[in-house]
C-alpha cells in the first residue's frame, strides 16, 4: 500500500480506500440498505446519550425524581435531548467530513467512510431536530422547549462556524451539558440554585478542555485536523482544566456544606465531597495522560471511576432521602 492511500479514510469493512471524488469506497458502487441504516444509527452516537443523564440532575438534588408529576416530564426531556443531540451529530458529520477524514479515529466515522450518503444523513438529522422542537412546544412546559431550542440553535452554530473560534469553542460545548442539566428543572418546574449552576457549568468545562487536549496528545500539536486546536497548547489546556477542576470543587463544597446546615443528621452531602473530588481527580488522571476522548467512553471504561461515581451518587440519594 503506498502512503497516500494509507493516509486515504478505508470502508469500515474492508480494505477499499474512499474515491475523494465522491466519498465512496471503491468497489463498493452500491451501499446496501442494511449498511446506510446502521451507519445512521452509529452516527446518531447512542452510546453518547449517557451525557444526557445531566437531565435528571435537578430532580434528582431536590428529592423530586421519584415523583410521578416530576418523572414523566424529566423523561420526556431525557428523550428529547437523546433525539436532538443525534440530530446534531448528523449534520455535524456532514459539515465536518472532509475534517474527518483527515483525523486518525474520525475518518472511520459512517459518513466520513461513505457508508451514509450525505443527503441521507442531512435529510434525517433536520427531520430530527424538527420532530424534536415540535414534540417540546406541543408536549412540554415553555421553558423545556426553550432550552431545547437555545440547545439546537447553538449546537448548529457551533458546528458551521463557532468550533473554528478558540476558547469560544470550548464555552459553546460546554453550555450543551450546561443546558442538560438546566433542561431537568425547566421540565419539572424546579428552580436551580447557584450551586447547582456553577458546578454543572465548570464541570462541563473541565470534561471538554480535556477532551481537546486528548485530542492534542492524539494528533500532536502541528496537526490540523481541527483549526480551533491549533490555536491551543497543551499547556494552556492545563490551565482550563486544572482551573475549571477547581471551581467546581469548591462549589460543590459551598453547595453541600450550605445544606448540612440546614438539615440535622448524618451529613451526607458533607460525605459526598470526598468521592466528588476523587472523582475529578481521578478523571484528571486519563487526561493527563491524554487518553480522554468522549466523557462517557472515560466513566465507562475506568472500574475505579465508575466507583466513585456510584458511590458519589449513593451519598446524595441517602441525604436526599433523610431530608
Amino acid at each position: 500500500m503506498t502512503s497516500e492511500a494509507a493516509r486515504s479514510p478505508v470502508h469500515q469493512h474492508g480494505e477499499h480506500p474512499l474515491r475523494p471524488e465522491t466519498g465512496v469506497a471503491e468497489g463498493h458502487p452500491q451501499r446496501s440498505p442494511a449498511a446506510v441504516v446502521g451507519g445512521v444509527v452509529r452516527t446518531m452516537r447512542p452510546r453518547q446519550w449517557l451525557k444526557n443523564v445531566l437531565v435528571l440532575a435537578a430532580p434528582l438534588a431536590a428529592g423530586t425524581l421519584a415523583q410521578p408529576a416530576v418523572l414523566l416530564p424529566t423523561a420526556l426531556a431525557f428523550v428529547l435531548f437523546c433525539l436532538a443531540a443525534s440530530g446534531i451529530y448528523l449534520l455535524n458529520d456532514v459539515h465536518d467530513v472532509a475534517e474527518d477524514r483527515r483525523h486518525p479515529r474520525k475518518r472511520w466515522r459512517p459518513v466520513a467512510a461513505g457508508i451514509v450518503p450525505v443527503p441521507v444523513a442531512v435529510v434525517v438529522g433536520v427531520v430530527l431536530l424538527a420532530g424534536v422542537l415540535a414534540a417540546a412546544a406541543l408536549l412540554s412546559r415553555p421553558q423545556l422547549a426553550g432550552v431545547l431550542g437555545a440547545y439546537v440553535v447553538i449546537s448548529l452554530a457551533y458546528s458551521y462556524f463557532l468550533k473554528d473560534q478558540p476558547v469560544i469553542d470550548l464555552a459553546v460545548v460546554a453550555s450543551g451539558f450546561l443546558l442538560r442539566g438546566v433542561a431537568g428543572g425547566a421540565a419539572a418546574g424546579i428552580p436551580l440554585s447557584q450551586w447547582f449552576l456553577l458546578v454543572a457549568a465548570f464541570g462541563a468545562l473541565f470534561m471538554v478542555a480535556g477532551k481537546r487536549y486528548g485530542e492534542l496528545v492524539a494528533v500532536g500539536e502541528v496537526a490540523q485536523t481541527r483549526k480551533s486546536l491549533a490555536e491551543y497548547s497543551a499547556s494552556y489546556l492545563r490551565f482550563v482544566w486544572s482551573l475549571s477542576a477547581g471551581v467546581a470543587c469548591t462549589a460543590y463544597g459551598l453547595w453541600a456544606f450550605e445544606l448540612r446546615a440546614a438539615h440535622d443528621g448524618f451529613p451526607w452531602e458533607t460525605a459526598s465531597i470526598a468521592p466528588f473530588v476523587l472523582g475529578l481527580l481521578r478523571y484528571a488522571v486519563d487526561v493527563d495522560r491524554g487518553q480522554a476522548g468522549a466523557p462517557e467512553d472515560v466513566v465507562l471504561g475506568d472500574r475505579v471511576l465508575l466507583g466513585l461515581g456510584a458511590l458519589w451518587l449513593g451519598l446524595v440519594v441517602a441525604g436526599v432521602l433523610t431530608r
